[in-house]
């Protein structure tokens, strides 16, 4: 709640939500230009304004914190998995789910073991702690990567976006297990065995159903304005949270999956519905860092510090390594080492740290001071070093940055037809060539070519130049002609 000495107006709370939310926004172009993770500027401002900061806002009420972090995180796996490629993900999925299951449970055993000796605390709050601490977030990765124009070779970053994606729910079994075996001493340690199997199954269950049941109601239902899909889409989010929690589930995986599921199929405003949760996922992220970041006493994490640090190098250089060497046993050792560095911390761990707070363990109030400052201290030290260890062990590649058309096209009844993108092959048979000499199908239309960054209408006279990117408005029965024209195994759906 927040504790001040004179009343506060709704507007005066709105006038700080907005300020804080704009600073968050214009805070987002220092992570660009100085390659500073996004979450430590979004946190630094929440800290700034609160009670030891210039803002003086008191805020100590976990639980308004721990519900704006459930609802931001969901927000943020649905959009995560609507924008994952499911043919890419498929290629890796048996290693980012080992990753995400037995990687972290060993993250969390080798964490809290340390922990409880470093800080004299009992064995199962060490666990405790080394469960909240266990999963990844490789969003701040790839922002990171983005700001130095780099990407990943390979299949890593698929398997970082999977991994990254799929591994909260475990860190929230682990959590609320721990939290139970330290609450009923008596409690069987086995008794996880059949939590974990109820909270993902059930947890799936849920995620498959929604994501059925939203397609087959998308396909007949026809609404009059289309701002109203974007609502549809949110009350899905919700909805499969909420019915996977209250079944007994793990809601975590079920909007992941529900993300996931939706973004292998074709429907009505799939790319305005992709954007859309793109925004409200950046939203989410301001929303939850900053209410974190107030959430924090600075001068409570002095006294941890050193213990802090310790805990964050057994993190970085024994607990994930051994992780992902033990999970990943035939990948190349170099690739096996980038996905050990790569394994920074983020919004889920400070989010299920509050959960022992709310609970009343013993030493709620050390975990959570720990975990926020390992947190940070991993986004300092890998985050900064990422573009420096990527190309150092030659894993680095030139971030291909997919261009942004101007123009829509968005699938509608009664359009049999799909707007793709095709690439000039250099030196390859149609460069040099005018669009007229291509003889499209009947059913087939050029309509822009992207050359250095710029567009240039297609016309029936438009020579082609190595390197073009080609739209083509392509009737569905004429794909495999314009591909075999374009000479290319595979066309891309462009996010126009």
């Amino acid at each position: 709640m927040f504790d001040v000495s004179w009343s506060i107006t709704t507007e005066q709370v709105l006038l700080a939500a907005a300020c804080l939310l704009f600073l968050g926004v214009l805070s987002s172009k220092l992570s660009d230009r100085f390659s500073i993770p996004s979450l430590v500027l979004f946190m630094g401002i929440g800290m700034l304004a609160g009670s030891e900061g210039i803002g003086g806002i008191d805020f100590n009420n976990a639980a308004l914190a721990k519900t704006i972090g459930v609802i931001a995180l969901s927000f943020i796996l649905f959009s995560g998995g609507l924008e994952t490629d499911f043919r890419e993900a498929k290629r890796v999925f048996a290693k980012g789910i080992t990753l995400s299951t037995l990687g972290v449970l060993i993250t969390a055993g080798v964490v809290g073991v340390f922990a409880s000796w470093i800080f004299r605390i009992p064995v199962k709050e060490g666990l405790l702690l080394g469960a909240i601490i266990s999963s990844t977030d490789a969003a701040a990765v790839f922002s990171i990567l983005r700001s130095k124009n780099i990407s990943l070779k390979g299949q890593l970053r698929p398997l970082l976006e999977l991994e990254s994606g799929s591994n909260d729910p475990m860190a929230v079994f682990l959590t609320l297990g721990m939290i139970q075996l330290i609450q009923h001493d008596a409690m069987p340690w086995h008794f996880l065995i059949g939590m974990f199997l109820r909270q993902m199954a059930l947890g799936f269950i849920v995620g498959w159903a929604v994501a059925e049941i939203f397609l087959r109601i998308i396909k007949r239902l026809r609404l009059e304005y289309e701002g109203l899909y974007a609502a549809l889409t949110f009350s899905v989010v919700l909805l499969a949270y909420g019915a996977a929690e209250t079944a007994g589930g793990n809601g975590f995986l079920s909007v992941y999956l529900v993300g996931l599921l939706l973004s292998r199929k074709d429907f009505f405003y799939k790319r305005n519905l992709v954007r859309f949760h793109a925004g409200l996922a950046w939203l989410m992220q301001i929303t939850m860092f900053v209410t974190l970041g107030l959430l924090v006493f600075p001068s409570q994490l002095v006294p941890i510090a050193w213990g802090g640090i310790a805990t964050a190098l057994v993190l970085f250089f024994v607990a994930r390594p051994v992780s992902i060497f033990l999970c990943l046993p035939f990948d190349r050792f170099r690739e096996k080492l980038m996905i050990s560095w790569v394994g920074l911390r983020g919004a889920a761990p400070i989010v299920l740290a509050t959960f022992p707070l709310l609970a009343k363990v013993s030493n709620s109030e050390l975990i959570f001071d720990v975990v926020f400052f390992v947190v940070l201290v991993s986004v300092l030290i890998q985050g900064t070093s990422i573009p420096v260890i990527s190309k150092w062990l030659r894993l680095h590649a030139p971030l291909q940055r997919r261009p942004r058309y101007p123009l829509e096209f968005e699938q509608h009844e009664g359009v049999d037809a799909e707007l793709l993108e095709f690439f000039v092959p250099y030196g390859g048979k149609i460069s040099g060539k005018r669009l007229y000499d291509l003889n499209f199908p009947q059913d087939s239309l050029a309509v822009l070519v992207g050359r250095n960054d710029k567009f240039i209408v297609a016309k029936g006279n438009t020579l082609l130049e190595d390197g073009d990117v080609v739209l083509v408005l392509v009737g569905k029965k004429d794909i495999e002609a314009v591909k075999e024209i374009f000479g290319q195994v595979k066309e891309k759906k462009t996010s126009a």
